[in-house]
């Protein structure tokens, strides 16, 4: 196992397409030691390249490797062996500090369980990125404003996000992830707890301000009516990707 020096690039999977892809993984890998036993693959040799403003769905039973493939997505975590770009950068030569400016400034991230800041308004918890990547309100404010619009929100700008339903929640957490006009959206069981009619509301939402704003969408789903809605649908089995 390769797990340093250099590293065997099957370019192929970078090439496939006439632009750039927004997300690539070469042959992508990630081991994890367990304690008194052999290590778990959470994923094996994973390629793939999407392109920008492409729409795509991973599904697949629990522990099949799905949040892990979005962990490294995001530089969140990092691959064993193997090779991960987005828009064109190799996030194995990136260090932690730059990954997460990278993180901030070109990707959105959707979780299922919102991670909203419950003490702060809901405009301020859209605002957050800008907030703390020092921006002024005259900046970002408008763009704020739009969000909430757009998501049937902006009457509730001033609400603490502990007031709102757990559809409303993830509908501020998509205008958040969005903010700063991400190229790279991810999102991990976006519905996962919402009920089947805000979690329809929620997909279509987020898919239509994705396709709006020409962002390369990749998302997890259990639901294969969801999963359905994307470009593409992918499966992983014990961490192997079918397409």
């Amino acid at each position: 196992m390769n797990t340093g020096g250099h590293r065997s690039v099957d370019r192929r999977y970078l090439n496939l397409l006439p632009m750039r892809p927004a997300l690539a993984f070469d042959r992508v890998s990630r081991v994890y030691d367990t304690f008194g036993s052999s290590s778990r693959f959470a994923l094996r040799k994973v390629s793939f390249a999407i392109p920008e403003g492409r729409k795509v769905a991973v599904v697949g039973r629990s522990g099949s490797g799905k949040s892990t493939l979005l962990h490294l997505a995001a530089g969140i975590d990092v691959p064993t062996e193997g090779e991960v770009r987005v828009l064109g950068r190799d996030l194995g030569e990136l260090s932690e500090e730059t990954r997460t400016l990278l993180r901030r400034d070109e990707m959105g991230l959707v979780f299922q369980f919102f991670y909203l800041m419950p003490h702060l308004s809901v405009r301020d918890n859209v605002a957050l990125p800008a907030l703390i990547a020092g921006e002024r309100p005259v900046d970002y404010g408008p763009r704020v404003h739009e969000l909430l619009e757009r998501v049937g929100l902006a009457d509730r700008a001033e609400d603490r996000v502990e007031k709102l339903s757990g559809g409303e929640m993830q509908r501020v957490a998509i205008c958040r992830a969005l903010l700063r006009r991400p190229r790279l959206l991810l999102a991990d069981e976006p519905t996962g707890n919402l009920d089947d009619e805000n979690g329809q509301m929620v997909m279509d939402l987020m898919l239509a301000l994705a396709s709006e704003e020409g962002t390369t969408l990749l998302y997890v789903t259990h639901s294969p009516e969801f999963a359905a809605l994307a470009d593409e649908i992918w499966e992983l089995h014990s961490g192997v990707l079918k397409r």
